[in-house]
């Protein structure tokens, strides 16, 4: 896992942007796909993974919505951040969810990924970056 070495601008508009190497992007996606990992039906359980990622790369809450699907008790849901989203959709028959944290500005999302592997303890994970909105 990589860490985020970026360098952040802030323009005159208050706006803030990622500056690396040249380029300027407003934010990182990482799309993140969990197989045969536990707490895939657990709403409860993924509030509380959430919670704890969300602490962990110093982004901020606005609010958070998780449904339970039936029969199968797939959990569809996304945490709203100031710094953009958090969401997961789990689909239990196949043991596998598909999470995805996209942040602008100082936010290092790849500082949640330990946290998804201790909780959700994938049998695979991969991992996939995306700059966003780029500039130059």
């Amino acid at each position: 896992m990589k860490s985020q070495s970026a360098v952040l601008e802030k323009p005159q508009n208050g706006e803030y942007c990622i500056c690396e190497g040249g380029l300027k992007y407003a934010g990182i996606h990482l799309l993140i796909e969990v197989w045969q990992a536990r707490y895939l039906t657990d709403p409860s359980q993924i509030r509380r993974i959430f919670m704890k990622a969300i602490e962990t790369c110093n982004a901020t809450l606005l609010s958070m919505d998780l449904h339970e699907f039936s029969p199968n008790g797939g959990v569809s849901g996304v945490a709203v951040l100031k710094e953009s989203h958090l969401s997961i959709h789990t689909w239990p028959e196949y043991e596998y969810a598909a999470i995805d944290i996209f942040v602008c500005g100082t936010i290092n999302p790849h500082l949640i990924l330990p946290v998804l592997e201790k909780e959700f303890q994938p049998g695979r994970i991969e991992v996939q970056e995306f700059k966003r909105g780029i500039m130059s």
